[in-house]
């Protein structure tokens, strides 16, 4: 199984990490998007109108019926009462016009009585003289179009003393201002004009000749004295529309029931909302890819702004998506059997197991976006049923189990430490639901209550035994050394650290000593210190092949290399390094203990087997007495190979004070950095110093003078 893996790495190693990502990402897109969708998409129904529906049909989302709304509205409009306002003019305008269609019947019969006299012209006849108050009349009536009389109602008038007119001009005029003084609508109209029929029936001024054409005039004298303000009543309509609230369909609302027949209301809600066959619409498919996109581009830019090596920045890329896909992976799982529960499954879901991956995978900043990511994929993911938007609870549930794993498990790789950030999870997972059902102002049962108190907890163990139980898996696939891992190969019981013990015992104690300065070097410049500390107890397993040829394993003061020629030696000497490497890759040791093992000494010369050499008369070049390297190519290899050579110097002085073991050291440092020993790494000059100082300061702490005890 994982043979084929090491190559799939070997291959994508070989690819420019831009073109690797955008494929990566590209590959996980597709995934997440078809998890995704498959989760969120509308669900759609067959039906008629007219048919009984064979299920309860919920409302996918929260929307305005506009239709309903209008009706509504409508209602609301023909709820408002008209605004009348009243004209006391009326009144006073209609008895002046009463009064002036008496006034001219009073003046036509005064001029023709005036002219009788004037002149012996025989007196004018009835026909003439209603042709006169006809023609009086004609800028009247054109006005007045409502007390247009026929030529007989006129005769009437006419026939009438002026005294008489006068009283009957008295009598209308009078009953005009007792009706029209009091408001008068258009639906009173009727009424009104009775009212002033009946009043001049009864009046004694009024002959019964002329009744008829009086009445006629005060019924026609009769409107409307309150009227609508049409502006007035137009803002009060538009202020009710106004005040109407949408209708809405709510997320969740039953549209109809099983068993329930559809009509034509039901069957316009249902193709409001999308829900018929026919109404599919492109809006989840649009909403799932731009999810997606978000995610990837998040992930992308990440990784693009992260100043690291590609090969760091490849593997954790890859081990970032296949963290958040199996994680997706577990969200559709758990949403499949979500909808049989009436209670939110979702809070079972190990918050902090992607962020604790991650976190030991790779580094803080990685696992703080996979949390991120997380969380916003299982509030669209881990949603109830019929809602097709982010669960919010469930996002921030996972967020916040998320982050506070991260911070309890800071940069310990031990399975304590996993363990009791994992109880910390879930303290933090059962406030957040402690928050959630209260805010919720529902009430719950003790089941209810103790199966959230439940998946809090199992929440929280379940982040924490999943992560040591993936641990390894991921570890051998992508050939990581985690600190778990390197806190598991720094035990003094694995089996090649007891055969350096038993076999080496000059070598052990030389290993732990480089460890010891590695560490403190490089935790003072920011590098891996454990890395360091780990690796320098394996970086000379290669002198357990042939232990008495190395000086710390010697005794009583035989060395064998007195007896071998130079370039012997030197082959014995030079081997170790590569040995050392053969044999931690047959235990399937991480690749990062096999490189110190096979960098710690770079390309450096063998001084004192050169000179020998030299000395002897043989013709030799520097490149025949210098070890196969490669140079080292991180700076923990390089602080490792700093510190092997200055412990070994230092161990052989004689009365070693804190000047001697300063000067040695800076001298040490210096013959590599001229040597070219530090030109692959990125070790900076500060840094340099930074670790001289630290070495200085560690081999002062060691090799500090004692007090001489009495004999």
């Amino acid at each position: 199984m994982f043979q084929p893996m090491g190559k799939f790495l070997k291959l994508l190693k070989s690819l420019k990490f831009n073109y690797l990502s955008l494929f990566l990402l590209s590959l996980s897109g597709i995934i997440l998007f078809s998890l995704l969708y498959s989760g969120i998409k509308e669900e759609t129904y067959k039906l008629t109108e007219f048919q009984i529906s064979p299920e309860t049909i919920r409302s996918i989302k929260t929307i305005e019926d506009t239709v309903k709304t209008e009706q509504d509205r409508e209602r609301a409009a023909l709820e408002v009462s008209a605004n009348y306002q009243f004209d006391e003019d009326v009144a006073k305008n209609r008895q002046s016009i009463a009064t002036l269609l008496f006034d001219m019947v009073i003046e036509v019969k005064n001029n023709a009585a005036a002219d009788a006299l004037k002149t012996d012209a025989p007196k004018k006849s009835e026909k003439e003289l209603v042709k006169v108050l006809r023609e009086k009349l004609v800028a009247f009536e054109e006005k007045e179009s409502s007390m247009r009389l026929n030529d007989e109602a006129l005769a009437s008038l006419l026939g009438q003393d002026v005294s008489s007119l006068h009283s009957m001009q008295k009598a209308l005029v009078t009953i005009l201002g007792e009706e029209l003084s009091k408001p008068v609508r258009t639906s009173d109209l009727t009424a009104v004009k009775y009212e002033v029929e009946r009043k001049l029936r009864l009046s004694n001024s009024i002959p019964t000749n002329v009744m008829q054409t009086v009445i006629q005039i005060g019924r026609s004298a009769i409107v409307e004295t309150e009227t609508i303000n049409e502006e007035v009543t137009k803002a009060r309509i538009e202020q009710a529309k106004a005040d109407v609230e949408p209708t809405r369909i709510l997320l969740g609302q039953v549209v109809v029931r099983e068993g329930q027949f559809i009509d034509r209301e039901i069957y316009r809600q249902l193709e409001l909302l999308g829900l018929l066959t026919n109404e599919s619409s492109i809006k989840p498919i649009a909403g799932s890819l731009l999810f997606t996109l978000l995610i990837s581009s998040t992930i992308y830019v990440h990784f693009r702004t992260w100043r690291e090596n590609s090969v760091v920045k490849k593997k954790s890329l890859l081990i970032v998506l296949t963290v958040f896909l199996l994680l997706v992976i577990l969200m559709k799982l758990t949403s499949l059997i979500e909808k049989d529960f009436d209670v939110l499954v979702a809070f079972l879901f190990p918050t902090a197991l992607a962020p604790m991956l991650v976190r030991l995978l790779t580094n803080e900043r990685l696992a703080l976006m996979t949390t991120i990511i997380t969380a916003a994929t299982a509030g669209v993911m881990l949603q109830e049923g019929f809602a097709s938007i982010i669960q919010m609870e469930v996002a921030l549930y996972i967020l916040f189990g998320g982050l506070m794993g991260i911070y309890l498990l800071g940069n310990g790789g031990k399975r304590s430490t996993i363990l009791t950030a994992s109880v910390g999870v879930a303290l933090s997972n059962m406030l957040f639901l402690a928050f959630y059902l209260l805010m919720t102002q529902s009430t719950y049962n003790l089941t209810e209550l103790m199966f959230y108190a439940i998946a809090a907890i199992t929440s929280g163990v379940l982040s924490g035994a999943l992560t040591i139980g993936l641990m390894p898996f991921f570890e051998t696939v992508f050939r990581l050394m985690s600190d778990m891992r390197l806190i598991e190969l720094s035990n003094p019981n694995h089996p090649l650290l007891k055969k350096v013990l038993t076999e080496t015992p000059g070598t052990y104690h030389h290993s732990v000593m480089v460890a010891n300065l590695s560490d403190a070097a490089c935790e003072s410049i920011g590098a891996n210190g454990l890395l360091a500390r780990v690796g320098s107890y394996y970086h000379d397993i290669g002198k357990t092949i042939r232990p008495g040829f190395f000086i710390e394993n010697q005794h009583a003061g035989q060395n064998p290399h007195d007896a071998l020629p130079p370039e012997k030696s030197r082959d014995i000497i030079v081997s170790h390094a590569e040995d050392g490497a053969k044999l931690l890759e047959k235990h399937k040791m991480p690749s990062e203990i096999i490189d110190i093992a096979r960098q710690h000494h770079g390309t450096s010369l063998l001084k004192y087997f050169f000179v020998k050499a030299r000395d002897s008369g043989i013709e030799v070049t520097e490149e025949d007495y210098r070890y196969a390297g490669p140079k080292p190519q991180t700076r923990e290899i390089a602080i490792i190979s700093i510190a092997d050579s200055v412990e070994a110097a230092v161990r052989s002085m004689k009365d070693p004070t804190s000047e001697k073991i300063a000067s040695l050291v800076h001298s040490i440092i210096n013959d590599k950095l001229n040597d070219g020993q530090f030109d692959d790494c990125d070790l900076s000059m500060k840094e340099l110093r930074t670790v001289e100082r630290v070495i200085c300061e560690t081999l002062n702490g060691i090799f500090h003078n004692r007090i001489e005890y009495p004999d």
